[in-house]
């Protein structure tokens, strides 16, 4: 049984129904009408309600831009349930031919994260539908694209979530030297159909595992708090930066918050004081209690 997550974009009239698992690989698909959608039955499907403006199909998720004659909140639910509904029922999603089959061109751009030692590319493309760390080529069974990364000789470390890739360098080389080598690189191995990244390969981390739902419940109370503080107001900052904080544990009698820091934010210069300034203060103020202390146990 396939569940679809509702997530918003930027763009307040196009929502998207994110997949479990990829629906395509290497390939993205747009459609503006029911004519256009000829090889895609979901979105034929689709173009019968009548404020379905777009309809995008790529790598995990089903985006669709709406007219403005209704608004996502009281519509967005059917929708889900629908597109669930037409999967469960062994609908086809899009019918590969010879034609969608070709070499789709991506953008790769960098962007600078507070840690002067990674940058962050980012694909316009989803690449990846669980975060995924390497700390060195021994560790990529499950990411072609990490491996070769690592052959380029300056990659130290790398890190894998939803679109973009943080890619972390030895100090003895400098970003003006090597950027627009990765940023080639990635886009070429993209494109050339490589595969990025094997979602069932990859070793759940025992923490992640903790904050999924089937164990979610198990934890106390606090824990539980923290968690969700964490999911909501700390984790798209620090995505937005190129890294990933994961929830370790509580020491209730030591008011102590354990975190894991990723990708960017492992080993960032301002780590230390996102911590104590930023995240230490908001759980503070959130769960009313001065004592609360947060480490990173990787910092």
């Amino acid at each position: 049984m396939i569940n679809v997550i509702i997530k918003d974009t930027q763009n307040p009239t196009i929502l998207k129904f994110v997949f479990p698992d990829f629906i395509t690989r290497n390939q993205s698909f747009e459609y503006k009408n029911i004519d256009e959608a000829k090889d895609s039955p979901l979105a034929q499907k689709l173009f019968y309600l009548p404020f379905v403006k777009t309809v995008f199909i790529s790598s995990n998720f089903i985006a669709i831009e709406r007219f403005s004659i209704v608004e996502w909140d009281n519509i967005k639910q059917e929708v889900a349930e629908q597109i669930e509904s037409y999967v469960n029922n062994g609908g086809v999603i899009v019918n590969i031919t010879e034609d969608s089959n070709k070499k789709m061109p991506i953008s790769v751009y960098s962007e600078s994260t507070p840690n002067p030692s990674v940058m962050k590319f980012v694909a316009s493309k989803a690449l990846t539908t669980k975060t995924a760390e390497f700390k060195s080529i021994d560790e990529t069974a499950a990411s072609p694209l990490a491996k070769e990364l690592f052959k380029l000789g300056f990659v130290k470390e790398v890190f894998f979530d939803e679109n973009y890739i943080s890619v972390t360098k030895f100090d003895s080389f400098e970003w003006l030297e090597i950027t627009n080598e990765i940023r080639s690189f990635i886009k070429t191995y993209i494109e050339n159909g490589g595969i990025v990244i094997d979602i069932s390969q990859i070793k759940e981390i025992p923490k992640q595992e903790q904050q999924a739902i089937e164990n979610f419940d198990s934890l106390d109370t606090t824990s539980q708090q923290i968690i969700n503080i964490l999911e909501e107001y700390v984790k798209p900052a620090v995505q937005a930066d190129g890294g990933n904080i994961l929830f370790d544990s509580y020491v209730a009698d030591e008011k102590r918050v354990k975190v894991i820091l990723q990708g960017a934010c492992s080993g960032c210069p301002s780590s230390t004081f996102t911590l104590k300034n930023g995240i230490e203060n908001m759980l503070k103020q959130m769960l009313h209690d001065e004592a609360i202390i947060v480490e990173a146990i990787n910092a």
